[in-house]
This record gives structure tokens, C-alpha cells and sequence, in this order.
């Protein structure tokens, strides 16, 4: 997927679209002083638009917009993290999560450099919490058809393809923009953790954008999938590894205060 930031409106097509092919619950949290639908991402909701303002050259304020989702990395931090294999990767450069696999521990959270994946915490009490994240919508495109933000996109400001197609096109695109004017204007995607896919045309430095520069794996974080984890299952068993993990993290969420919906005045013992 690549969307060029150059041509979007902010309509917000994406998010309606998004949530509605993936029947995600509605949650309206308008930050305050923007435009903006919602503050983050979470784990209903799977893609938003950014609008962040600034000052031009000429010192008068403009917008930038930008369609914010998983990145679907090649190297993912997501899957590096996951101690039950629930996310991996898959075909056409997505990656995959399965909620049945998923114990909810949120490794996966802090190990992701853009915030894309977030574990549902309001969950508590009522089914199990869950991570929740964009799927490229790999049920559609393993069907032939495009994902569902893209074929509701007003000003096609937002293009499924093949790759390296999508890449050649992305810098032709780029050099348009400067000779407009646009000399900060940008590729992103084309070489962060071994290569997104989901690539921008970006107008501004991507920092602008809240994107990170250089992102990259940790040592530690590496070992831990590659090294102790494999260690913890031959010793432990998948299963009962499993189970650590998901007690840990209940623990860590316990950790500080009560969990979602626990009623006033009720005990909970550690």
C-alpha cells in the first residue's frame, strides 16, 4: 500500500471504511483542538488520519494529513515480541495476527516503533483481551479485491500494487512535488526494517509526521525472540511457556491499580 500525503483531503473515508469491513465498535475520542477523530490508534480502531499543522515558508499556517496504520514491516517488532507466534509473517508482505493464538500480554505494544498495535484493555471482565491491529485487509486481497480504505478513497491519494511498482512511482511522485515547490517532499518506506509496506509520499521530513527516522530492532529484543524463547519452550513445554507469559502479564497489568470495570469498593487480592 502506498498513500501519497500530497493529495490527501482528510475526508476520513479510510476510517469509516476500515471500520466497517472489520466490524470494529465505533469510538468517538475527538482530540481536542484538531480535526483529528481520534487521539491513537487502539484495538478497534485500525487506521486514522493525522492532521498536523505548522507554518509554511511564507509564515501561514497549512495541514498536513496522514493515514496512520500498521506498517507491516519486514523486520516487525510485533512479531519479534509475541511469545505465542501470534502474529507472523504472511503473504503479500502482511502481517498476520491471530487473536486465538493472542494472550493478550502486550509485548507487543512498546516493541512496535509507530504505535500501530494495541491490546484491548476494556475488554477486562467480559472476553478476553485481545490485540487488535490493521490486517491490510488480507481477507480481501487474498481475494482479489483491494483493501477496503482503498477503494473508498475519493482522490486515489491511497494505491495497492505490486511493490516495487508502487516504489518507482513514489519517487517519480516525489520529484513532481519539488519541482511544485515542495523541496522537503519524501519517500518513506522504501528501506526502514528491511522495507514497509505501507509506503508514503510524504511533504515533510517524516519527523514532521511523528514518524521515526531510523527505526530499528533492539539487541534485546531480538534475543529474547531468537534466544529465550526458544530455550523456554524446549524446557517449559509451548504450552505451559504459554502460560507463564500470559501470567506475567496479567500480573503487569494488575501492577499500579485495578483492571477495567472493577466495581468501587469490591477487594481484589494480589
Amino acid at each position: 500500500m502506498l498513500v501519497d500525503t500530497s493529495d490527501c483531503i482528510g475526508c476520513k473515508a479510510c476510517e469509516v471504511a476500515c471500520k466497517q469491513w472489520n466490524q470494529n465498535e465505533a469510538r468517538i475520542n475527538q482530540e481536542p483542538g484538531t480535526y483529528q477523530s481520534h487521539p491513537d490508534l487502539d484495538a478497534q480502531t485500525w487506521t486514522i488520519i493525522k492532521f498536523i499543522e505548522q507554518d509554511d515558508k511564507s509564515g501561514m499556517s497549512q495541514w498536513l494529513m496522514q493515514k496512520h496504520n500498521c506498517m507491516h514491516c519486514t523486520e516487525a517488532g510485533c512479531v519479534t515480541a509475541c511469545p505465542t507466534d501470534a502474529l507472523q509473517y504472511s503473504d503479500y508482505g502482511v502481517v498476520t495476527l491471530d487473536k486465538q493464538a493472542c494472550i493478550g500480554c502486550a509485548y507487543c505494544e512498546p516493541a512496535c516503533p509507530f504505535d500501530a498495535i494495541h491490546v484491548d484493555k476494556s475488554a477486562w471482565g467480559q472476553t478476553a483481551q485481545k490485540a487488535g491491529k490493521c490486517t491490510l485487509c488480507f481477507d480481501r486481497i487474498s481475494n482479489a479485491m483491494q483493501p477496503a480504505c482503498v477503494s473508498t478513497c475519493p482522490t486515489d491519494c491511497i494505491k495497492y500494487g505490486d511493490r516495487a511498482e508502487l516504489i518507482k512511482w513514489a519517487y517519480a511522485r516525489v520529484e513532481q512535488l519539488k519541482a511544485m515547490g515542495y523541496e522537503n517532499a519524501n519517500v518513506y518506506g522504501d528501506k526502514e526494517l528491511g522495507g514497509l509496506h505501507e509506503l508514503y509520499v510524504l511533504l515533510e521530513s517524516p519527523e514532521t509526521y511523528g514518524l521515526p527516522v531510523n527505526p530499528t530492532l533492539s539487541k534485546r529484543l531480538t534475543f529474547w525472540k531468537y534466544g529465550l524463547q526458544p530455550i523456554g519452550k524446549a524446557l517449559l513445554g509451548t504450552a505451559v511457556f504459554g502460560m507463564v507469559i500470559n501470567w506475567l502479564a496479567a500480573r503487569k497489568t494488575f501492577k499500579g491499580g485495578h483492571p477495567p470495570h472493577h466495581e468501587p469498593g469490591a477487594e481484589m487480592h494480589d
